[in-house]
């Protein structure tokens, strides 16, 4: 059974809005920015979290202070539409350090998979491990990142 989502005002998007951007900033900042005062936000925020809206929070990394200059897009095609080929795939994936995110696509590819390396030796070796040693994955295409787009911030 899906889970069952508390219905969001005008209030609460404005909330997930601004976390989306700054998920540090003060309750009492927070207030200040929607006509609330900071116990108000504190309580909606509970309740967000509890009722699964908010899942958690991450903290957003530099990848060149980390080493990791290269982000690389990649499709995947697997060679068949089986259980066991997408269970054996996942599985790779969740091994490689190197894989950021991976989301599973409807269309002409299965899959389209985020790696972070620190140059396009190292995204070689990563692809020669995850996709062409991989009897599941029928094909795939590589896509470099030349730089990211910042989401629009909170208005």
């Amino acid at each position: 059974m899906p889970p069952t989502f508390p219905t969001l005002d005008r209030t609460d998007r404005r909330l997930l809005d601004l976390l989306r951007v700054d998920a540090a900033k003060p309750l009492y900042e927070l207030g200040e920015l929607v006509g609330l005062s900071p116990s108000a936000v504190q309580r909606r925020l509970t309740r967000l979290r509890v009722s699964g809206v908010i899942r958690g929070q991450v903290a957003v990394l530099d990848p060149r202070a980390l080493g990791l200059a290269m982000t690389t897009l990649v499709l995947v095609e697997l060679e068949a539409d089986t259980g066991p080929h997408y269970t054996a795939f996942r599985e790779c994936l969740r091994d490689e350090p190197a894989v950021r995110q991976c989301y599973h696509v409807a269309g002409q590819w299965d899959f389209v998979v985020v790696l972070m390396t620190a140059d396009f030796d190292t995204y070689r070796q990563v692809a020669e491990r995850l996709f062409l040693a991989n009897p599941a994955v029928r094909r795939y295409e590589t896509l470099p990142a030349y730089g990211t787009e910042a989401a629009p911030e909170a208005v």
